[in-house]
């Protein structure tokens, strides 16, 4: 029998030396500051686990969820990403596009005055080394893509209010 707390610190976690789960995601990384992808760091990827995606989504919009980045075929080998990191020469990774209708991390952007909103950072750990996308691809479908080979997801949740 395992003990617990070996458990906890097997599981997938995802974190930023950004900003902590729960704390304000500062402006560099808003679309109306730098616009950077906050540096991420993950442990615990499971045994079984060939990629790993990851998604931004802000369920606080106006309109329903708004899908701020998607990355997939991430590496199981890597333990994150740099800050600003985009796909470039030797990475394994692609972005999706985001519902800015961007193929980019677009960061928190939300309307004036209507209140703080969570930025939900969800990393999936799946079975698969690639999920066989060709072409552009929205983050949600990604995501839905992703699910079916789901082994553990980790969250990260930062705020941001204009």
């Amino acid at each position: 029998m395992v003990d617990q707390s070996l458990e906890e610190a097997m599981a997938l976690t995802l974190t930023s030396p950004a900003f902590a789960d729960g704390e304000r995601i500062p402006s560099t990384f808003a679309r109306d500051g730098e616009n950077l992808m906050p540096p991420l760091r993950w442990t615990g990827v499971p045994d079984g686990a060939r990629s790993l995606v990851l998604v931004v989504e802000d369920p606080d919009a106006p309109r329903g969820t708004f899908r701020h980045l998607g990355i997939y075929d991430i590496s199981s080998d890597q333990s994150g990403l740099s800050q600003g990191a985009s796909p470039g020469v030797g990475e394994s990774f692609r972005f999706a596009r985001n519902d800015f209708g961007n193929t980019a991390y677009d960061g928190p952007q939300p309307p004036v005055g209507h209140g703080v909103h969570h930025y939900h950072f969800r990393l999936a750990a799946i079975s698969e080394p690639r999920l066989g996308i060709l072409g552009e691809v929205s983050v949600a479908d990604v995501w839905d893509k992703a699910r079916k080979h789901l082994i553990e997801e980790a969250t990260l949740v930062g705020t941001y209010e204009r």
